[in-house]
């Protein structure tokens, strides 16, 4: 199989993986992955992602502060995460942003705080962000129209007109399992409304596996099935989904195919 999977958003330093890790990580390469973004939800999940892209040539990694970890930072949070992107295989602010689903995790305002510092972190360093939007669909757009960052909003959530705002600022949006999902409207409504060349592939892993995996651990190994969902909504082929979606991630994150 022809290495065409590029996951753009995955989570291997989960302790889901932490059984199997090697071994499964060892062997995507030989499954089809090429490249993996694995996007640091806290300090130490940035730490840990960018020791799997130390360890992994195909790996690479997003060093940030997720919204439900923004509640809890030392006093020198912002220059730690500095450091990590100092990492040359760090190619991304991430995961940041804003969920009001958990909101007893963190206050809005202080996720904001932490949302915006971190936006303003990767516009001095010239690097894209990986944007969490969970129930705050307002809010985070004001922040982007603010901020104007490159970047993806993963696991894209918001409504087709939203996502055309997201295009129009010069983003892409991150789409996964959740387009195979029975009860998924505004998912299919997106895939169909945003450009090929704006849409990236991922997982979330190890959330969010697509049907017929529903349920279980979810791996980059499984990108296939919502390709294929996706390239019948856009009437091409699941390799043409994967093709481009493998272009688009390249292009943003800087990497070399």
């Amino acid at each position: 199989m022809e290495a065409l999977i590029f996951d753009s958003h995955a989570h291997y330093d989960d302790s889901a993986f932490d059984s199997d890790r090697e071994e499964l990580l060892t062997l995507l390469p030989q499954k089809g992955v090429c490249h993996v973004i694995n996007a640091g939800a806290s300090l130490k999940g940035s730490a840990a992602s960018i020791a799997l892209a130390e360890k992994y040539p195909y790996f690479h990694a997003a060093a940030g502060v997720h919204p439900e970890d923004a509640g809890n930072l030392p006093a020198d949070w912002i220059e730690q995460l500095g450091r990590f992107l100092d990492h040359p295989k760090v190619v991304a602010v991430g995961e940041i942003g804003l969920d009001y689903h958990y909101e007893d995790a963190c206050p809005r305002e202080v996720q904001q705080q932490v949302f915006e510092a971190q936006l303003r972190l990767a516009r001095e360093r010239d690097l894209p962000v990986i944007v969490h939007d969970r129930e705050a669909h307002g809010d985070t757009m004001a922040l982007l129209r603010k901020y104007r960052p490159r970047g993806v909003v993963h696991c894209f959530s918001g409504s087709a007109e939203m996502a055309r705002e997201v295009v129009a600022l010069g983003m892409y949006v991150g789409l996964g399992g959740v387009v195979t999902f029975k009860n998924a409207k505004h998912p299919l409504e997106v895939a169909a409304a945003v450009p090929l060349e704006r849409i990236l592939n991922e997982t979330d892993a190890p959330y969010m596996a697509p049907v017929p995996f529903r349920g279980k651990r979810c791996d980059s190994t499984m990108i296939p099935w919502s390709a294929a969902k996706i390239g019948e909504i856009k009437g091409v082929s699941a390799q043409e989904v994967l093709a481009q979606g493998c272009r688009n991630a390249a292009a943003l994150f800087g990497i070399a195919l």
